[in-house]
């Protein structure tokens, strides 16, 4: 592994004289490939003079520049926290070989470098037990607030990732507020009275305050995960737009007179069938309270994202959850989060996308006394499969965060991250494409393009049939040649800023 880093870090530092693809990764159907790190030195892809078009033509247009990413991970849960914290203590060199794979950041490292955590306040359907961080009945002063109702663990994980990842963006989410604050009396199910409205904002407050004190710098806070979603197995929470937005708007006050106004707050966080409706009516009543608006993938289409891009293009949109489940197919769920996440809602318009739990075990579990979430023969899976045994497993979902995170992560230590750029696909349309750019700390420096692409060329009228795509990639007037095979392939080259 240590010798992969530094080859791969030796090549990069070469001089680069023309437009030249040396770095792939790739991630294929039949996982010959997984995650796999390919150096073309001293043998590059070049792009010359063009010549005829592939079987699928990729045309990068890259004056056309759309949103700045952010970085792509999952949820770290109290579940997910607790199965790393007791690898940790079980075995500490697979617990940091696990961490470091999935958060390290470096340039040309084999690290994964995911970027993007989602934190659930309080109990969410994977906890051990329900609690918020006050559970005193008619507590408005919130004078028993204590942020370490939140296990120990959660923190102790949370510390040991920050360290290694320095770009990681946190956003925290409750699932509900404290029972008392609600019609059910419990934070399963129900709907928050709108009389606490005030209390509410105040106790999200101490939430950011919490942490800090904890020494976490958080990116993002949202008012309510979920808030068109009541099952009363576990805890959620209905509000509607109004009160999300008077709650927002009294909550961006109380962050920007207390040293958070840098800390983003996003609406919604639910599904794509909405996107319309909910999330347009909360920036017609609170606009200027919320940074964006984050979408879920367990109803409607992510072309749904677009119908909010087209209603509010000013503000930012998120990609912030969806789960695998155990019994499904590898290479199916690779092309669909390909092609509704990774892919899919970044090319509508999204700064990130993010699966749920990080890690679970080999039957979904840990999960909160009763819920129905994730029941049935099929329960939800990890990114990661941690046993009981101390090993490992990486899922589907590790692969696709993996392979998308490649294009994006900065290339100069503390430099930007990739920006969305223009790209089409002519001819064979089984390939799908996401593109970007990362611009460079010192402007004498060639920026770095990429791409990453689904070959889901799997089918011949009904049968399976995986053949790889010849395509040529078109780029400010050059051509490149590659063969992509059936999988996902990460690429990138390098040019000078026009």
């Amino acid at each position: 592994m240590l010798l992969h880093a530094v080859a791969s870090g030796l090549a990069l530092a070469a001089p680069i004289v023309a437009q030249q693809i040396y770095d792939i990764w790739s991630t294929t159907w039949q996982r010959d490939n997984l995650f796999t790190y390919k150096n073309l030195n001293p043998n590059p892809i070049n792009f010359v003079s063009p010549g005829s078009t592939g079987t699928s033509d990729i045309v990068v247009t890259d004056s056309t520049v759309y949103q700045q990413m952010i970085g792509f991970g999952a949820a770290l849960t109290d579940s997910s926290a607790k199965l790393l914290s007791e690898l940790k203590s079980t075995d500490s060199d697979t617990y940091w070989d696990l961490l470091n794979l999935l958060f390290d950041p470096t340039d040309g490292g084999s690290g994964a470098g995911f970027t993007y955590l989602r934190i659930p306040l309080g109990a969410s359907d994977f906890s051990a037990s329900v609690y918020s961080f006050d559970d005193v009945s008619g507590d408005t002063s919130l004078s028993s607030f204590n942020i370490n109702n939140a296990p120990s663990y959660l923190f102790s994980t949370l510390q040991d990732i920050v360290g290694i990842n320095s770009y990681l963006k946190i956003q925290i989410t409750p699932w509900s507020p404290p029972g008392w604050m609600k019609d059910s009396g419990t934070m399963n199910g129900g709907k928050m009275y709108t009389s606490y409205a005030s209390v509410y904002a105040n106790y999200l407050l101490k939430c950011l305050q919490g942490y800090q004190s904890k020494g976490f710098s958080i990116w993002a806070i949202s008012i309510q995960n979920e808030p068109q979603n009541s099952n009363p197995s576990y805890p959620t929470n209905l509000i509607d737009p109004y009160w999300e937005g008077q709650v927002a708007t009294q909550l961006r006050s109380l962050m920007n007179e207390n040293g958070f106004s840098d800390t983003i707050i996003i609406g919604y966080d639910h599904n794509w069938d909405d996107a319309g409706e909910y999330p347009v009516e909360l920036m017609e009543d609170a606009a200027a309270a919320f940074d964006g608006v984050s979408f879920h993938c367990y109803a409607g289409s992510v072309s749904d994202q677009e119908t909010f891009y087209n209603a509010y293009p000013s503000k930012n949109i998120y990609f912030t959850e969806c789960t695998g489940e155990f019994n499904s197919d590898w290479w199916s769920d690779i092309k669909w989060y390909l092609n509704n996440i990774f892919i899919g809602s970044v090319n509508y318009y999204s700064r990130n996308a993010a699966m749920w739990n990080l890690v679970l075990d080999g039957e979904g579990n840990p999960k909160t006394p009763g819920t129905t979430s994730c029941g049935g023969s099929d329960p939800c899976r990890g990114v990661v499969t941690v046993n009981s045994n101390g090993t490992y497993h990486l899922n589907q979902e590790f692969y696709a965060i993996a392979q998308a995170s490649k294009a994006i992560l900065p290339k100069d230590s503390g430099g930007p991250f990739g920006q969305r750029i223009e790209v089409a696909v002519n001819g064979n349309q089984n390939l799908v494409v996401s593109a970007f750019v990362t611009h460079r700390v010192s402007s004498s420096d060639w920026l770095r393009y990429s791409l990453v692409v689904l070959n889901q060329n799997d089918d011949n009228n009904g049968s399976w049939d995986p053949v790889n795509i010849e395509a040529t990639i078109e780029f400010r007037g050059q051509q490149a040649t590659y063969t992509f095979p059936v999988g996902v392939t990460t690429l990138w080259w390098y040019a000078a800023s026009e």
